[in-house]
């Protein structure tokens, strides 16, 4: 595939307006169809974005010709179903985290995708920006040793809405699945997705979802991961990763961090990566660049890593008793 992607968006939320702005940096990249639930919806979006198809439904979103692969972008209980009408439509699939709500959704898609032999990829967009590259880079070539500890948060206070997705059972609200993942998930990119041991706790507020947690995993070499994540309390949303020789620090937001800075031997160095756009462009170039080289999922993202930080989800909030319409 040399020409331009030809991208679609599912969803016309504050998270598909931010898709839909990453695009316009994305040389080979092109915004040619937006799908919403109503023709109102769709037109404001096309209008604002410049999006020449605007479909009233995702259905036709899905069918549209003129689309190579489709952003998912909708609330967390919806991301199973709008994932595999898009993947048996012949499309790619770059889907919002969390991938799904819990892991028999996630491995359902998964097995989607491999028996349609589809893209598919879930988009954690901060494994691709730039610090973060870096942060892998530096780690592989033993920049501060074995790493025996990462620490990272990700908390913010936001005013109790019920009805809103952050604060809504049936939405899959709460801090665990919103925004702890972004802390699990760079912690599993350096230790990896099967500790021996998960330890956690929370606070469960008035409309029964977790407004705050912390959980520690434990894995067999003794190495640790010190995470938490937060609705209504804001944190530093840094990342420390320890080693036996020295230390990363990643800036907050470590997110979408533009700085790292490494101490090593009494040395400590600085490290700029400015982001080129707003930062989803990064996870668009990558499924770009596997799309072109016939890949069917992402190295750096794979599914199976996927699947083994869906089930880490699942066991944080066992103990918790916090359950979703979804997990039955």
């Amino acid at each position: 595939m040399t020409d331009p992607i030809r991208w679609g968006i599912l969803g016309t939320g504050n998270i598909a307006k931010q898709f839909a702005r990453g695009l316009t940096s994305v040389e080979d990249a092109r915004l040619v169809a937006v799908g919403s639930r109503a023709p109102e919806t769709a037109a404001a979006f096309g209008d604002e974005f410049e999006v020449p198809h605007r479909h009233a439904t995702y259905e036709a979103l899905a069918a549209d010709d003129e689309v190579d692969a489709i952003y998912v972008s909708t609330p967390h209980p919806f991301h199973k179903d709008n994932s595999i009408l898009c993947l048996t439509s012949g499309k790619a699939v770059l889907c919002e985290k969390p991938f799904t709500v819990n892991a028999a959704e996630a491995a359902v898609v998964i097995d989607v995708a491999r028996t349609e032999n589809r893209f598919l990829m879930e988009a954690m967009w901060t494994r691709f920006i730039p610090a973060v590259v870096r942060v892998r880079q530096l780690l592989a070539e033993g920049a501060i040793g074995d790493v025996r500890m990462v620490q990272a948060d990700f908390g913010f206070r936001a005013g109790v809405n019920p009805e809103g997705r952050l604060f809504n059972l049936d939405l899959g609200g709460g801090a665990l699945l919103d925004v702890g993942v972004y802390s699990l998930s760079f912690a599993a990119m350096i230790l990896g997705t099967h500790p021996e041991q998960v330890v956690s706790t929370a606070d469960l507020g008035s409309t029964g979802v977790d407004e705050q947690s912390a959980f520690l995993l434990r894995y067999g070499g003794g190495e640790l991961a010190v995470l938490s994540c937060a609705v209504r309390t804001s944190t530093a949303i840094d990342v420390r990763i320890f080693g036996t020789e020295g230390s990363i620090f990643v800036g907050s937001p470590f997110f979408k961090s533009e700085s790292l800075t490494v101490k090593r031997g009494g040395e400590e160095t600085t490290e700029h990566y400015p982001l080129e756009g707003n930062g989803y462009n990064y996870e668009a170039i990558e499924v770009g660049n596997c799309l072109r080289e016939c890949r069917t999922e992402s190295q750096t993202m794979p599914l199976d890593e996927t699947l083994a930080l869906m089930k880490l989800l699942d066991s944080i909030r066992e103990p918790w008793g916090l359950k979703y319409p979804s997990d039955g």
